[in-house]
């Protein structure tokens, strides 16, 4: 009998299931936007066969594969499609994909150079590449995390430790009992993302200073206290809901004559400072002291790859690096200088394939064709009696119909339809649907189709509410 390790070898050898995860993978690209963007009921109910009690002997892997692929590929939430507006989710572009596979059979792991040259080497170019395109200072320093809320608490941990360490206070040694005040101003319409990363690192919710917003959820610069040595800023480039940005200029210069820390929540946003259309939107914010993106929203890589970047190498790299005499570090770039992650995949390889792809220009052209998607569902909504609440300065739309409860179940009606789908949410105290143009299969078609759902689900829920 086979030893576990002959019946691997042999899985290799084979390449049987390697060959089926292919044909399997083609086959869900070519169904994938004919279908309907949310799963079935019976794709749901399926799942159930799911539920099984973990085998005790070893199953065949070309069933394992042909299971996951009938019973899980029609349950999933068509994103890669071109009519999928929920959430900021982004697309992935084809090259990045074909990588990424590459890339899972590489399995590398970007903690250090010696452990893959390959990856220190393509972190340390993707670095520079983002400085330029995103027009950050020379030397700015990259760390690829898993998402933007790693990105922020990063960037809020380098802030809280350097904030303190000009006060005379070692957290790294000390911790932060006993530790002198900082001050942490954010505005009222921060994400929580940013709340959460702030509990994270001790400096709580109750205690940070919170600014008014504008109508379009931009802080108000007037409204802002005194900046001062001890305080922490935090902006935010792209509102969650509105698409709007902060106004940089005017605050980050605040912020750099009184010697405060200032970090721009760019999730999605601070794409908009490589498009020439855009990118008066993001002016100032290269003042700020470090930035968070992901590079999934917008740019349209794979999911798992957040970028926490920050001016000041010494002070990321003091956060975050451990020490041991097990840890080679090299000459080389090593990536867990700027991460908290010791073990992790090659993001890298996947951000400059992307990034290579496009170009400066295919990164302009992307980003302006999202913003123009949403400016297309933005009039052909208003034109069929729609409200849209918010100025579409970038790629997110706010809609509402005439009452709050037709609003609900109009959103309700989208949902069930499969043409397209949106999300929901709560603007000035009135229900909304919210919808982000975050793909680059997007086309004016799938916009215009989706204008046509949401008047048929008005339509019907209009029938529910009478």
């Amino acid at each position: 009998m086979d030893t576990l390790q002959e019946k691997l070898k042999k899985q290799i050898e084979g390449k049987e299931i390697f060959e089926l995860a292919r044909r399997c993978a083609y086959d869900y690209m070519d169904t994938v936007a004919k279908r309907k963007v949310f799963p079935t009921e019976q794709a749901l109910q399926s799942l159930a066969l799911f539920r099984e009690a973990m085998p005790e002997q070893a199953e065949n892997p070309l069933e394992i594969l042909d299971q996951l692929h009938r019973i899980g590929s029609p349950a999933t939430v068509a994103q890669t499609g071109g009519r999928y507006f929920g959430f900021v989710n982004g697309g992935t572009i084809p090259t990045a994909v074909a990588v990424r596979w590459l890339n899972d059979v590489w399995d590398q792991n970007a903690a250090l150079s010696v452990m893959s040259p390959v990856v220190s080497e393509l972190e340390a170019l993707c670095e520079r590449w983002l400085a330029h395109l995103l027009g950050l200072p020379q030397g700015t320093a990259a760390g690829l995390v898993s998402g933007t809320s790693t990105a922020i608490l990063c960037s809020l941990v380098a802030a809280r430790n350097h904030l303190l360490s000009r006060m005379g206070w070692d957290v790294n040694s000390r911790g932060l009992f006993g530790a002198p005040e900082l001050r942490v101003i954010v505005g009222e319409q921060a994400h929580a993302s940013v709340f959460k990363a702030l509990s994270f690192i001790g400096l709580g919710r109750d205690r940070v200073v919170t600014v008014p917003a504008d109508s379009q959820g931009c802080m108000i610069p007037g409204q802002v206290p005194r900046l001062d040595h001890t305080t922490l800023l935090i902006l935010q480039a792209g509102n969650v809901s509105t698409g709007a940005f902060d106004p940089f200029e005017t605050l980050c210069g605040a912020a750099r004559d009184a010697d405060a820390w200032v970090h721009v929540d760019g999730a999605f946003g601070l794409w908009a400072a490589a498009c020439r259309d855009r990118v008066h939107l993001t002016r100032g914010m290269e003042r700020a002291d470090s930035w968070s993106v992901d590079a999934h929203k917008t740019l349209n890589v794979p999911y798992d790859c957040g970028i926490v970047l920050c001016r000041h190498r010494e002070i990321l790299a003091s956060a975050m690096q451990a020490s041991g005499s097990y840890l080679l570090y090299g000459k080389d770039r090593d990536g867990m200088h700027y991460t908290p992650e010791m073990s992790r995949r090659a993001r890298a390889v996947e951000l400059w394939a992307t990034l290579k792809t496009l170009g400066r220009d295919g990164v302009d052209a992307l980003v302006t064709g999202l913003c123009q998607r949403a400016r297309q569902f933005a009039e052909g909504l208003q034109s069929r009696g729609f409200r849209v609440l918010n100025d579409v300065v970038f790629n997110q739309v706010l809609v509402a119909c005439e009452t709050p409860d037709l609003t609900e179940k109009t959103l309700q009606a989208i949902q069930a339809s499969g043409t397209c789908w949106c999300g929901g949410s709560v603007w000035e105290d009135e229900p909304v649907i919210r919808i982000s143009v975050c793909s680059w299969a997007t086309t004016a078609s799938d916009i215009d189709r989706s204008v046509e759902a949401f008047v048929r689900a008005r339509a019907a829920a209009s029938g529910d509410c009478r």
